[in-house]
């Protein structure tokens, strides 16, 4: 298999450390790839058309995104990254909080990185991080079992969000109002899957 990611993105991070997790670096060959929405670069667009990463190229086709590829991980290691039965449905919508900061931390950074500042919109800046607090404080009000129980894969994406924001906007200070998932976060940091996949500006 063929994973194209890159080294400061948190969803191939997620993917990353899920492989680690697994034991299944040894059969996934890693390509670091390069490019944004408005200069694809290396992205792998033969892959996947909409040029976004993760993408995994198996013997059977590609599969992307990288909740698509998490799940065929689990499946392929017969793990139990996700529940069977009632509980996966829980589980998938905390995944979906989880991604949906993400995706809020990435809109952010793009709104920055790659618009002139002049063009910049700071009032949909707030509104992204709005909607990602918001998100931190449910998962600090709720989630103290499911954080503290079996490894799971929105907790594995949990702590790369986490990451992000201290990559990208360690000046928001996501841990201030959040002792207990600041705890959490700095000792799942410690895992060997998390130290070996730190984000790394390209």
């Amino acid at each position: 298999m063929r994973l194209y990611t890159s080294p400061a993105t948190p969803f191939g991070r997620k993917v990353m450390v899920l492989i680690m997790e697994l034991g299944l670096k040894d059969r996934v060959e890693v390509v670091n790839v390069m490019g944004t929405p408005l200069a694809p670069g290396s992205l792998p667009v033969d892959q996947n058309p909409l040029g976004k990463i993760p993408a995994l190229q198996t013997d059977d086709g590609a599969i992307y995104d990288s909740r698509v590829i998490c799940r065929y991980l689990n499946d392929l290691a017969e793990a139990e990254i996700y529940p069977t039965g009632p509980a996966i449905w829980p589980c998938l919508v905390r995944e979906a909080t989880v991604d949906g900061v993400l995706e809020a931390a990435l809109a952010m950074a793009y709104e920055v990185r790659l618009r002139p500042v002049d063009k910049q919109f700071p009032e949909w800046i707030e509104a992204q991080w709005a909607k990602a607090a918001r998100a931190l404080d449910v998962i600090e009000a709720q989630w103290g079992e499911v954080l503290n129980g079996p490894l799971e894969m929105p907790t594995i994406g949990l702590a790369c969000a986490l990451g992000y924001l201290d990559f990208r906007h360690d000046a928001r200070n996501w841990r201030q109002g959040r002792p207990k998932l600041a705890a959490w976060e700095a000792e799942f940091a410690k895992r060997p899957a998390m130290l070996a996949t730190r984000p790394v500006a390209v």
